[in-house]
């Protein structure tokens, strides 16, 4: 070994110390640069939502203009931060991907916490929990109830990327799962027969009553699925969630969550 190249790799061997105690400062610069200081620098937080969520983030056709609680509650959190919003359109199927490439910096859309998800995802402190709820048409004779539900024969749809589908996945034993893609929607399947019913949460079955006369909403005898509803983020951003832990704090403190739940008939599902 030449006198060169022995130096060179005394300097390595006594850098690689120094460099790995370094690792863990430079990981946490890369997060803040990702997380709460990128936030900060560029001035915006882009908000992930899904535009079709009904008292959630939902894009009023009559007017174009976004509305819901998570509309309210984001603008909340910009102003909290003193920086801008942008909200960025996502769906449940896309949803984690969005997030770990970086096209927003939170989903604030009701987003409900699964194991699936948080394998991949970090959340908040919960603020809404719904249970599922059933849709079907009036005029339909095969489902009058509960428990007409799970029989055979019967074609359950959910949509992909919700949190009914890996629920419902291991809780029908007889009837037959139907999983829908986007653009395709579950109301259609139902409404063409293709299936006899369809599960969603609290808010979505509101939207059916409200938009659609031939909606029936089926509510189970007790409580099924509940499932908490939180903000996300991607993983690794330790001080960005815990900024937006202490959103959800304040505004379930300061009456925020109160408010907007009781604008949009969430009320029932707020977590207290």
């Amino acid at each position: 070994m030449t006198p060169r190249r022995a130096v060179g790799r005394v300097l390595a061997m006594g850098l690689l110390p120094a460099l790995l105690a370094l690792a863990p400062v430079l990981a946490r610069g890369e997060e803040a640069r990702s997380g709460l200081a990128a936030v900060q620098a560029a001035g915006v937080v882009r908000v992930c939502i899904w535009p079709d969520y009904y008292a959630i983030t939902f894009r009023n056709a009559r007017n174009g203009q976004l509305q819901g609680i998570d509309i309210d509650l984001s603008r909340e959190l910009a102003a909290d931060l003193g920086v801008g919003l942008v909200h960025v359109e996502t769906t449940f199927g896309t949803l984690i991907e969005d997030l770990e490439d970086g096209r927003c910096d939170v989903a604030m859309f009701g987003v409900g916490v699964t194991d699936r998800r948080r394998e991949r995802l970090d959340f908040t402190r919960p603020y809404l929990a719904s249970g599922i709820y059933a849709v079907t048409a009036r005029s339909g004779r095969r489902i009058r109830q509960w428990q007409d539900i799970d029989q055979p024969g019967v074609v359950v749809a959910v949509q992909r990327g919700t949190f009914h589908e890996p629920f419902m996945h291991t809780y029908l034993k007889h009837a037959r799962l139907m999983v829908v893609q986007p653009p395709q929607t579950r109301e259609v399947e139902v409404q063409s027969g293709r299936a006899d019913v369809f599960m969603t949460d609290y808010p979505y079955s509101r939207r059916m009553l409200f938009q659609h006369d031939w909606a029936q909403v089926i509510v189970p005898p007790e409580p099924t699925g509940v499932t908490p509803y939180a903000y996300a983020v991607r993983k690794g951003q330790p001080e960005w969630l815990s900024r937006l832990d202490a959103f959800v704090a304040a505004i379930r403190q300061d009456g925020r969550l109160e408010a907007a739940a009781r604008r949009h008939e969430l009320l029932p599902i707020m977590v207290r």
